[in-house]
């Protein structure tokens, strides 16, 4: 079994040869072939040097160091860039992450899931960060339908074909199994040990909950209407327009039945509440109508370029000793 590791890390010096270890007793003990891709995403540490110093003893081993720290999503898209695997597994560098629970992962694999994710079922975490990331979990399966338990769990295992057409950027690699799911293919869990942490802190702080939220918004409007944006902006503009459109035509009734009859009370349209809501509406719903369109045009220009399917299997060509259709003869081409 052919496998890549790809460890996204930042100031991780003093974990990354026990991790090496761990990798390479594991890959050992199951008779995988594994290759390990170490990511420094801008370390201020030495972990580039313990890096370098590793890659120089392990042929299976290659190191890349981005200029600066880029992000967890764009540290795993350099590692991605790097698997010629059929099987692509993450782990964190802190050590929290156990090797030996990849067996599990990959068995998975073997069932006929496209991606799997770690599930720490029990965490060795602060309770601060536990009860925000059970309630975060839970909102992510509720609302994109990907019923995971740890949708942050840095242990997961993919088939090359997802991480060829998942396009990662900003914080969404938290969302991998989501934008995966979306394009067809299955997901799975496994319960995983999670390990207290021995060395530095972690890198995350009270952000990373509403960074979470916001980019949850992202994963469900692409996910949902990332080829029909004017659908969901198009839909609301109409429903302002409507109700801007009927308030100003009751305005204007009442308007003109007070000129028509002195017996009516004269209206000031000026001095009304509701022709000012009416305006709004009809403002905010050529806003949405706009913004959805103008959507439906970027999303066409780069349409040219993105697959809006994924494709499972093809068969394979059956012999036809009668030639090429439009080739009665039979003959090849010479």
């Amino acid at each position: 079994m052919r496998i890549t590791a790809v460890v996204p890390m930042l100031n991780e010096s003093a974990t990354l040869r026990e991790l090496h270890t761990q990798l390479r007793q594991v890959a050992s003990e199951q008779g995988y072939q594994l290759e390990i891709v170490f990511v420094d995403d801008g370390s201020t540490d030495d972990s580039w040097a313990v890096i370098e110093s590793l890659a120089a003893e392990d042929p299976n081993l290659r190191g890349v160091r981005l200029r600066t720290n880029f992000g967890k999503a764009a540290a795993l898209s350099a590692g991605f860039s790097q698997a010629k695997t059929p099987l692509v597994v993450t782990l964190d560098g802190d050590l929290q992450d156990d090797p030996a629970e990849l067996p599990k992962l990959l068995a998975k694999i073997d069932d006929g899931y496209d991606v799997v994710s770690g599930w720490k079922k029990v965490r060795n975490d602060p309770v601060d960060k536990v009860l925000p990331s059970r309630a975060f979990n839970w909102l992510v399966s509720r609302l994109t339908g990907v019923q995971l338990h740890d949708h942050n769990c840095g242990l997961k295992c993919y088939r090359r074909e997802v991480l060829r057409e998942v396009r990662l950027y900003g914080e969404l690699h938290r969302y991998i199994p989501v934008l995966a799911a979306a394009r067809g293919f299955r997901v799975a869990e496994a319960a995983v040990n999670h390990r207290p942490r021995k060395h530095g802190k972690s890198k995350y702080g009270a952000s990373r909950f509403v960074k979470g939220l916001l980019d949850l918004v992202t994963v469900k409007f692409l996910t949902g209407y990332g080829q029909r944006p004017l659908h969901p902006f198009g839909g609301a503009g109409l429903v302002a327009l409507l109700i801007g459109g009927v308030g100003m035509s009751w305005l204007a009734g009442r308007w003109v039945w007070s000129r028509l009859f002195e017996s009516v009370p004269d209206i000031h349209l000026h001095e009304t509440a509701s022709l000012f809501y009416s305006l709004a509406f009809l403002f905010i719903g050529a806003q949405l109508l706009t913004v959805g369109l103008l959507g439906e045009m970027i999303t066409a220009l780069l349409a040219r370029n993105i697959r809006a399917y994924s494709i499972a299997d093809k068969t394979a060509p059956a012999s036809n000793p009668a030639g090429p259709i439009g080739d009665p003869a039979g003959s090849e081409a010479e």
